[in-house]
């Protein structure tokens, strides 16, 4: 099954690449970022800062 996409092949090939990059550079953007967020968190948390939410899940 050949699809023939006619004298834009190459705007139609290239906008898909162009797409493909940025996803990519999102999904690794986002996995760095929470990477970062979980080290931060570590950090506050060996610290001794809580969280206000853990206080009150404790009480009940």
């Amino acid at each position: 099954m050949t699809m023939s996409l006619g004298p834009y092949a190459s705007f139609i090939v290239a906008s898909y690449a162009l797409v493909a990059l940025v996803v990519l550079g999102l999904i690794a953007w986002i996995a760095a970022d929470q990477r970062r967020q979980q080290n931060a968190l570590r950090d506050l948390e060996a610290r001794g800062v809580t969280r206000r939410s853990a206080a009150k899940a404790g009480d009940t």
